[in-house]
């Protein structure tokens, strides 16, 4: 399990609550990068990163020059995620810095982390279980890959389900890796910070069923076509039925390969559907719904009708 990070504000810089140590210090699977980036930020404004106050190790730390480009999150697709299972997506990004800086150094730092909110004040943080791996491809340029990961029971609330920008960081720590916070010269520790450098969108995971009854029916009777539209509700881990929604109705003949729409209806205030239609000819029913900014599309299997 990855210590996450609380939200505290700092001035002018990304604040992310947490044990504020260098995440080199971190044992095993609990890195905690967003601490690391609060130690740096306090170091550089003068205050200890444990207490907030005046620091008591020496220096600042310097700038490194580091860009960030060609930032990609998820291949440009919004994160879905559902109730219990971790979901990982792809981080790709390009960094290109001074030739004094080797990425592939044991003491060189790279990452990048996704957040929600303001950068004073960040309701939410992410980032990967490991550190992205990084190759040069000349003396000033890198091409790195990486995830985010993500997991629903520990890490999201529904709020989430909204826009995140992506933040990313290169830190040179010039033999203080691992050193304890209260020692460390930060005038030996460069950084380089890039805030705002992608965006991109969480979504909660969507379900939708679909029953046509009764089958067989006789040509020209009544069909009663239900189902259900549900989502993904990060506040309690369970599905609840997402509320007064447009879905459409649509209808594909036995032979044929394409669906019609027959008409459009809006879910119930629990998310259920149900409408009727005259049985015409065999076919296949199904609902589809074409999301919105917080949840993503979904089209229910067709259920066949068999029209005497």
């Amino acid at each position: 399990m990855r210590i996450r990070a609380t939200v505290a504000a700092v001035s002018g810089a990304l604040a992310l609550s947490a044990l504020a140590v260098p995440a080199a210090q971190a044992a095993g699977d609990q890195r905690d990068p967003a601490a690391t980036l609060k130690a740096l930020h306090q170091a550089a404004s003068g205050r200890s990163a444990l207490t907030g106050a005046t620091t008591y190790a020496s220096g600042t730390p310097y700038a490194l020059d580091a860009t960030f480009s060609s930032v990609k999150i998820n291949n440009g697709k919004p994160i879905v995620v559902g109730t219990t299972n971790k979901v990982t997506v792809p981080v790709t990004f390009k960094v290109t810095h001074s030739a004094d800086i080797d990425v592939k150094a044991p003491d060189t730092e790279i990452d990048l982390l996704i957040y929600r909110g303001s950068s004073s004040a960040p309701a939410n943080v992410l980032w990967g279980d490991k550190y992205p791996a990084c190759t040069a491809t000349s003396a000033t340029v890198a091409t790195c890959k990486g995830t985010v990961d993500i997991r629903p029971r520990d890490e999201l609330w529904n709020a989430d389900a909204t826009g995140w920008k992506a933040v990313g960081y290169v830190i040179d720590w010039n033999d203080q890796y691992g050193a304890d916070e209260d020692v460390i010269d930060w005038s030996k520790v460069g950084y380089a910070e890039a805030d705002g450098i992608a965006t991109t969108k969480l979504q909660r995971y969507s379900k939708l069923t679909v029953n046509a009854a009764p089958e067989p029916v006789k040509k020209g009777k009544t069909i009663t076509v239900t189902g259900k539209l549900s989502r993904a509700n990060w506040d309690d881990g369970k599905y609840h039925g997402y509320s007064t929604q447009s879905v459409k109705l649509q209808f594909r003949k036995k032979n044929s390969s394409t669906y019609t729409t027959v008409k459009t209806i809006k879910t119930s205030t629990t998310g259920a559907l149900k409408t009727t239609v005259k049985a015409s000819a065999d076919g296949y029913f199904r609902y589809t719904f074409a999301g919105t900014s917080t949840t993503p599309a979904v089209t229910a299997a067709g259920d066949f009708v068999d029209v005497k």
